[in-house]
């Protein structure tokens, strides 16, 4: 079992930046995939970013083209935590963020949210123009 709990969300201006946090509790969060979905309002849930875990130690990030060269997915180990670097922010990044977490070897995408097996509630982030 993995509990999710996501902050750092708020408002923020075009072209600003957020940091997003997401700590894990539970065990072995490590061998744990962990991804960031977002859904705006009336919308589908949404693939942002993901790091994958490969042969025990490698870890790739994977990113959805709209957010390709401003986001960037990071994870922290030892303090069980995955974040996401929003940067050049624009109205269309506004949504609810989630994190998501699924097992390394669990079948699935790593871009299907229905791959994902633990969610945290969410954190608004909101882009003014």
């Amino acid at each position: 079992q993995v509990q999710l709990v996501e902050s750092g969300g708020g408002l923020v201006q075009t072209g600003g930046s957020l940091r997003l946090s997401c700590a894990a509790a539970g065990r072995t969060f490590s061998s744990y995939s962990m991804g960031w979905f977002r859904q705006a309002p009336g919308k589908e849930r949404d693939f942002v970013a993901a790091t994958t875990w490969s042969r025990g130690i490698i870890y790739y990030a994977h990113y959805a083209d709209s957010v390709k060269g401003r986001f960037t997915i990071s994870r922290d180990n030892a303090q069980n935590t995955v974040y996401l670097q929003m940067n050049n922010l624009t109205p269309e990044d506004t949504a609810v963020y989630y994190c998501a977490a699924k097992r390394a070897y669990s079948s699935g995408d790593y871009s299907d949210p229905g791959a994902y097996e633990y969610w945290g509630q969410g954190t608004q982030v909101t882009v003014s123009s």
